[in-house]
């Protein structure tokens, strides 16, 4: 890899992560659920879009490492540093991982089928609930799963169509702009 090849590539996933961890902190809690809307995953679909699979996994994890550290890039509702993980978002958080990764897949895959994003992004916010929602039941001692299903999935997936389109209209043309570069 050539120099500035490379220095691009490390500015745009010090970036990527500096955005993701911008976005953390600014969650929209929910009276009735212990978990926020995440602000953050708005951030790590424009690194999606900025990185592909393999650095928005880079710059996912670097976000999650500073979270783990003490640094205070997670949700206020979270908490910081390994108390965040056993907390009641604990899954999200190690759901982060494969949302950025099948985003980040699909968008390079699929460079210009923009349905192909959405089902990218779609697989690995579900892998993301699918680590979250039963971790969140168990923290939360709900009582069954239907009651996990509405307090960590359903609840958000307003939110979470309203997220992926802001991300397209962002991150469509920054991806572009980059390639350029």
């Amino acid at each position: 890899m050539k120099t500035k090849s490379r220095i691009k590539t490390m500015t745009t996933i010090a970036v990527s992560t500096a955005i993701i961890s911008l976005l953390g902190p600014h969650a929209i809690p929910i009276p009735f659920s212990p978990a926020p809307i995440a602000l953050c995953m708005f951030g790590i679909y424009i690194a999606a879009y900025a990185l592909g699979s393999k650095l928005a996994l880079a710059a996912t994890g670097i976000y999650l490492l500073l979270g783990l550290a003490g640094v205070p890039v997670f949700s206020p509702k979270a908490g910081v540093g390994p108390s965040a993980f056993a907390g009641a978002t604990g899954g999200y958080l190690i759901g982060y991982l494969p949302l950025a990764f099948f985003a980040g897949l699909f968008i390079e895959k699929f460079e210009k089928n923009y349905k192909m994003h959405v089902v990218g992004i779609v697989i690995g916010l579900a892998i993301c609930y699918a680590l979250g929602a039963p971790w969140l039941a168990h923290v939360m001692h709900y009582e069954n799963f239907w009651v996990g299903l509405v307090n960590g999935v359903l609840i958000f997936l307003p939110g979470d169509v309203l997220k992926i389109i802001l991300a397209m209209v962002v991150g469509i043309p920054l991806r572009r702009a980059l390639k350029r570069i």
